[in-house]
């Protein structure tokens, strides 16, 4: 492909991620993925190049473009490599017109910059967002073998914790393969010690998904104890099972839940946990540095839903902790209405909870909690709060 012929396919692709985000289709990844499928004389070259992009006209714009080709404009304003091939050659886009207007840049749609300020996050801090997160992996302390990874790896301040450049592929790395490590960003790995799971516990990992935490938790507790891992996703938490097979981990139970109606399900688990980790779903605002195209998808009455949806969540698991156990409530999110201002309303309404904030490697104090920053930390964006039943 020549390099105009890149730039118009990489605008072909930003249309559709940006009628997908529109209309909460797939994601952007999954697009790429399918171009690539339906266009196989692309050479790997090529994809990759693509790739980069689209993903950096997706970071370039703030609000959701009105087409792809205004988004690779914006892109094209701030690289000057890139408008000149805006030369109208066979497979290129069209000469750029006289008057064309590029997309809007700024760090998110304005609705969500103003939410972002309101819980503190501004300037430098909101331009991390949209920076590129390293590859951070986990050691799994279930398996003793020694590790070995083929490039060298920065130590993260805390245990098991190490760092790899943005792209790092570890998929075919023996240690991969034999569940010697996992990937997971250092935000989540804090926020696993925080939860702080012990052997001989009954573990509840109320919102489990593929299992990340779940398998992270059921290291913490030796493999020693009860960890129950429950969703409402059927195909993400069939995903769990092969991961900790791999990772030798032992998972009591697999809970598939209906939604509203959650207790069912976990019944025999109604106050008799020790811990339950309610990762809930949320705006997902602090990992936009993997996923940009999620702040186009945000709409006030989707965020609305989450912030009820948490609510929920945290009642649910209030009635599975037993007296004396403890709740460890997170988002990967940097607004206050789903982290601290969640929680202080949660502790309103249920006195016999008690918050006692996490003292963690990275990290402040954000209210009745703690906050990871990609711009202070280097992690993933996450509020983090440790709940306890008297």
């Amino acid at each position: 492909m020549t390099p105009s012929a890149r730039v118009q396919s990489a605008i072909i692709i930003l249309d559709s991620i940006i009628a997908a985000a529109k209309a909460q289709g797939a994601p952007a990844d999954r697009v790429l993925a399918d171009w690539a499928h339906s266009n196989r004389y692309a050479g790997s070259k090529d994809r990759r190049a693509v790739r980069e992009l689209v993903y950096g006209a997706i970071r370039a714009c703030g609000p959701v473009p009105l087409s792809g080709r205004a988004a690779m404009l914006r892109l094209a304003a701030d690289d000057p490599l890139i408008a000149p091939l805006f030369d109208g050659s066979p497979y290129g886009p069209p000469a750029i017109g006289a008057g064309e207007v590029a997309a809007s840049d700024g760090v998110a749609p304005q609705w969500l910059v103003e939410r972002l300020s309101a819980s503190d996050i501004a300037g430098d801090e909101a331009e991390a967002l949209l920076g590129r997160a390293p590859l951070d992996i986990r050691i799994n302390s279930l398996k003793s073998a020694a590790l070995e990874l083929p490039v060298e790896a920065e130590e993260l301040p805390f245990a098991n914790g190490l760092r790899l450049p943005a792209g790092t592929q570890i998929e075919q790395w023996p240690a991969y393969l034999e569940g010697l490590i996992e990937v997971q960003d250092a935000g989540s790995q804090l926020a696993c010690m925080a939860a702080a799971a012990g052997p001989g516990e009954t573990v509840i990992d109320l919102c489990a998904g593929a299992g990340g935490k779940t398998l992270a938790l059921a290291a913490s507790m030796a493999n020693a104890g009860t960890m129950v891992a429950a969703d409402t996703d059927r195909g993400r938490l069939q995903r769990l099972a092969p991961r900790a097979t791999r990772a030798g981990a032992l998972v009591a139970a697999t809970v598939l839940l209906n939604p509203g109606r959650e207790l069912e399900a976990l019944g025999h688990w109604q106050g008799k946990a020790d811990l339950v980790l309610v990762d809930a779903p949320c705006s997902g605002t602090g990992t936009w540095r993997r996923n940009p195209e999620a702040r186009w998808r945000m709409t006030p009455q989707e965020l609305l839903r989450l912030t009820d949806l948490q609510a929920r969540l945290l009642t649910i698991a209030a009635k599975l902790v037993k007296p004396g156990g403890r709740i460890a409530y997170v988002t990967c999110s940097l607004l206050d209405e789903e982290g601290a201002g969640q929680v202080e309303t949660f502790l309103a309404a249920n006195q016999q909870f008690s918050p006692a904030i996490p003292e963690l490697a990275l990290g402040r104090v954000r209210g009745p909690g703690w906050r990871l920053s990609p711009g202070r930390d280097g992690t993933d964006g996450f509020f983090i709060a440790s709940l306890f039943r008297s």
